[in-house]
């Protein structure tokens, strides 16, 4: 077995730095207050619900614009999106590579915002989409003149998506909505929110909930507040639907069958955002060794003690072993349907996000006072990674996946029961 990157991976890492160093660096000197210790209260509208800052959004745009026209933000994306068609795996090592460079405007971890995008809206749209809602959507959600929320949570129901609450009823040319949607990530400036609505069946089961493409401005369709969240600013908004009317070609994929789309955007993300968070953990790790060697106590460097090295040493081997696993992981899902490789994404993104906790967790215990200041990052790292082991598939709602193919609940293609 061949464990060697792909032959044009070492290359292309190498211009992707001279171009952050050239092009998007000297853009984050002007604004370090976005990436210091005042982050968070620069990047926050605390007088308007927490949401992110206008400036802060348009420094992220200016940003993408850049990498867009230097050929780097699509890609991950089919040439025909004017991507470069890069695979899973390109995309695993591009991202832990971006993260594992640290805080900086060209990988934004609050934000998820990255000179390589990730797009999974864009690949959902391209798999479900009707050819004119493609003509309408892919090229807008590339450019930022559409954008789309995520409406599957609710207030009474999370992990379990099955049992949502919010229905859909066919009414004429058209449906007719009502329910409460939680955690719409971004719903504040998003043209439209992808809602997750019961439109036959019963309870509990994957048949019968329809995803609706659902204008923003739409009557009925309102946001009440948002919530506050451990790691700010806030974008993940509280949305109330009443009596909201969406016509026929508002659904995205086929009715009764939106879970489907929901898994793939779901399964698209997490061995992306694994590879994140596997490089922001090797970021902590790699700072904490490099400051343990430096720092002398007791007339010593704090690297000579074993207290300090044993648990910097078990991080650093399941570092190596969360990154062979989202390599194979990003591997096979290159070359099979996103279900058939569930249990591996899985695994590789379970893994890696509870390593990013640990070892941020760490590098504040090895820095001592000053790690646990925020003029060092890993209180960042900590607060944004730590949501990925709740959101987009809890970590026990993953390791059941993992067991549903270990233990053969079910067939190996059985009706998704859950994201």
């Amino acid at each position: 077995m061949d464990f060697a990157l792909p032959e044009h991976l070492p290359g292309l890492l190498a211009e992707m730095d001279a171009f952050i160093d050239a092009e998007i660096k000297p853009l984050e000197a002007e604004h370090m207050q976005y990436f210091d210790r005042r982050r968070e209260y620069a990047r926050t509208d605390w007088e308007n619900d927490g949401i992110p800052r206008r400036e802060w959004e348009d420094l992220l745009d200016e940003m993408r614009r850049r990498a867009d026209a230097a050929g780097w933000l699509r890609y991950g994306l089919p040439s025909r999106f004017g991507g470069r068609d890069g695979t899973n795996l390109d995309m695993a090592v591009i991202r832990e590579h971006l993260a594992h460079k640290g805080l900086g405007l060209h990988n934004d971890l609050q934000d998820e915002s990255s000179i390589v995008g990730n797009f999974p809206q864009v690949i959902m749209m391209d798999r479900f989409g009707t050819e004119e809602q493609k003509r309408d959507w892919i090229e807008a959600l590339l450019t930022g003149t559409r954008s789309m929320a995520f409406g599957l949570s609710e207030p009474g129901h999370g992990s379990d998506a099955t049992w949502l609450e919010t229905t859909a009823v066919a009414d004429g040319d058209g449906w007719v909505i009502n329910g409460t949607k939680r955690w719409n990530t971004g719903v504040h400036r998003a043209t439209h929110d992808l809602v997750f609505a019961r439109t036959s069946g019963e309870a509990g089961q994957a048949r019968g909930i329809t995803a609706f493409l659902v204008p923003t401005d739409t009557p009925g369709f309102t946001v009440p507040f948002y919530w506050w969240t451990f790691n700010m600013p806030t974008d993940h908004g509280e949305v109330e639907l009443e009596d909201v009317r969406v016509p026929a070609d508002a659904v995205l994929g086929e009715v009764d069958r939106g879970l489907e789309v929901g898994q793939t955007f779901l399964h698209e993300n997490r061995i992306r955002q694994a590879a994140s968070s596997l490089g922001a953990a090797q970021f902590c790790i790699d700072r904490a060794a490099e400051y343990a060697s430096e720092r002398v106590v007791f007339g010593k460097p704090l690297s000579v003690n074993q207290a300090v090295q044993w648990p910097l040493v078990e991080l650093q081997t399941e570092a190596q072993m969360v990154r062979l696993l989202v390599y194979y992981a990003a591997w096979h899902l290159d070359r099979n349907h996103h279900m058939e490789v569930s249990d591996k994404v899985s695994m590789a993104n379970y893994r890696a996000n509870r390593l990013v906790c640990e070892a941020a967790d760490r590098a504040m215990q090895v820095h001592g006072g000053i790690g646990y200041s925020r003029h060092e990052p890993f209180e960042h790292i900590y607060r944004h990674h730590r949501r990925y082991r709740i959101t987009e598939g809890a970590e026990e709602i993953q390791i059941r996946r993992v067991a549903q193919r270990m233990f053969k609940f079910g067939s190996r293609r059985e009706e998704p029961k859950a994201p």
